[in-house]
């Protein structure tokens, strides 16, 4: 915790944070002492998982409690809570100070009904990371074009490798299933904004191209016998071992790698031999729409001290603190000066492939129930190895308007 023990004639900003290294305690500890004793700001551990997270807050938010001042936020969960009313609303002054600078990415994800409803804070998104000496043998080159899933999956196959994904039965692999659809051109869902009468889009063409990807991966010899059950850190372990070849995964993965060579339990060897490329994309010369992910700083509109709280949100994501937290705690910066840092280059040298991706990145549906959407898309294309192209994007599709109009339960 940061501030503890701090005189009670001073107001102090609770900011509920998602797990890090430490970086945005620091951050706290920096902007309360930056404040000039108007304010400190004490930090609150959220649970591991996202939806755990979001449950949380949830319950708190609708019980109006006015102890959560400031909050790290989901990106698909800020329509959630801004159309709930959880969120302080910014004016267009303050708006066109918290985004200066920032990507169009994480922007897009913090604005709700045309108003900017939460600050970015930090983004992400997925690279292509490979093995060089697999690509290699695989006779794939990487680093001078893109290349498909299905040129990946074959360069996998022949040389005996695996291509990592996350496709548990949860929110990664939404992540997953909605960049293929985006990379197809496609969406989700057509009309989000008209809430429980929105209509799913992923019965199309773009929904069966997506399917198609997964259910090539699923059975090819290029999947991972664990793919049912896999997540971001399992994958990283695989794509580590002896039969890793390619792996789409967040950008922390070469910072993760890089702690690992200095802790002494990866060998330097492996971490010369990754190598990391743009997003495959779906079909030849269609430029993908890798994954957003990140992020941002929502401020609670039960919060007693809503001035404090946009001045503490201005000073956590200024351009210094975004630099320090993308070196410290190997998350990239959603403000996109940030990427030319020298310092940040010299941790991510594949710093303008990130800004890059996060800038053309494709977002997940924006909707007050993006929960249920996701859960839906994920049951029926759960587990990988029974999509079916032909039908599962219409299952998708019929689950999802079945599950908003209260006909069946996930």
């Amino acid at each position: 915790m940061v501030g503890c023990g701090t005189s009670s004639a001073v107001p102090t900003l609770n900011w509920y944070i998602n797990p890090d290294n430490g970086g945005q305690a620091t951050l706290a500890q920096q902007c309360g002492d930056a404040s000039g004793g108007r304010y400190h700001i004490k930090t609150s551990l959220l649970p591991n998982d996202a939806t755990a997270q979001r449950e949380q807050l949830v319950r708190r938010l609708a019980a109006q409690d006015s102890s959560i001042d400031l909050m790290s936020l989901d990106p698909p969960f800020i329509p959630e809570f801004a159309n709930a009313g959880f969120l302080h609303g910014f004016s267009a002054e303050e708006a066109g100070a918290l985004t200066q600078g920032a990507l169009q990415g994480p922007i897009t994800s913090s604005t709700w009904n045309g108003r900017l409803v939460a600050v970015p804070f930090w983004a992400n998104t997925q690279l292509l990371w490979y093995r060089k000496s697999v690509a290699a043998k695989a006779g794939i080159d990487l680093s001078s074009a893109p290349v498909t899933w299905d040129e990946v999956i074959k360069a996998a196959e022949s040389t005996g490798t695996t291509v990592e994904v996350q496709a548990d039965r949860y929110e990664g692999y939404m992540v997953w299933i909605n960049a293929l659809v985006t990379s197809a051109n496609g969406k989700i869902l057509v009309n989000p904004e008209a809430r429980k009468d929105m209509q799913p889009a992923i019965d199309s063409d773009a929904g069966r191209t997506a399917a198609q990807v997964i259910d090539e991966l699923a059975h090819s010899k290029a999947a991972d016998p664990a793919l049912s059950t896999s997540k971001e850190e399992t994958g990283r372990t695989a794509f580590q071992g002896a039969t890793g070849g390619f792996m789409l995964n967040w950008s922390y993965i070469y910072g993760a790698e890089q702690e690992a060579v200095q802790s002494g339990t990866l060998a330097q060897s492996v971490l010369d031999d990754v190598g990391w490329a743009r997003y495959p994309q779906v079909s030849a010369g269609t430029p993908s729409k890798p994954p957003l992910g990140g992020i941002n700083l929502g401020i609670s509109a039960f919060s007693q001290h809503p001035d404090f709280a946009v001045d503490a949100a201005r000073c956590i994501t200024s351009k210094d603190h975004q630099k320090e937290y993308m070196v410290s705690a190997k998350n990239p910066a959603a403000r996109g000066d940030v990427y030319d840092d020298p310092e940040v280059r010299n941790v991510f040298p594949m710093a303008d492939l990130i800004r890059e991706s996060i800038d053309q990145s494709g977002s997940r549906p924006q909707s007050p129930y993006y929960t249920d959407v996701s859960s839906a898309v994920v049951r029926s294309f759960h587990p990988p190895a029974s999509v079916d192209p032909n039908q599962t994007p219409k299952n998708a599709s019929t689950l999802i308007v079945d599950v908003l109009h209260d006909r069946k339960l996930l």
